[in-house]
């Protein structure tokens, strides 16, 4: 099977709301997760949702509000707002390929700027056990 048809196949499995929710999130926990979010950072994060390959069954205008919204929440207060994302993030957690999608976008958000830190590691690490996912399974 070639492998456009599987990513293809995937892509298609990924449409819930669930994920939708819980990818946005997960992106505004990456990004805030050293404690503060510079606009470059905030628009390198936009631009990687914007051109994300499974990302693109959604609009991307509602994706971008649902990030920012996430992001809002962090900036204002860091823990009281993780509370919140971790329950969005939370949202993938019965759909194993959804969770795994969120925790690789994690990843992805993560070494964007080409330093996966120990910040970033940390939270996705986090919502790999919020996820049900073993954070072996992503070198976490």
């Amino acid at each position: 099977m070639p492998c456009r048809y599987r990513c293809e196949a995937r892509k298609n499995d990924l449409k819930s709301g669930a994920f939708r929710d819980s990818s946005m999130a997960m992106c505004a926990l990456v990004a805030a997760a050293d404690g503060t979010v510079d606009p470059s950072e905030r628009q390198r994060v936009a631009q990687l949702i914007a051109t994300n390959d499974v990302l693109q069954n959604f609009p991307a205008d509602d994706l971008r509000r649902r990030f920012e919204d996430n992001l809002d929440k962090l900036t204002a207060d860091f823990d009281f707002g993780k509370v919140s994302v971790m329950q969005e993030i939370a949202k993938a957690k019965k759909k194993p390929a959804e969770a795994r999608a969120v925790v690789q976008i994690g990843i992805v958000i993560g070494g964007a700027d080409g330093h996966f830190d120990k910040d970033e590691q940390a939270v996705v690490r986090e919502a790999c056990y919020t996820l049900d996912q073993p954070p072996h399974e992503f070198d976490l």
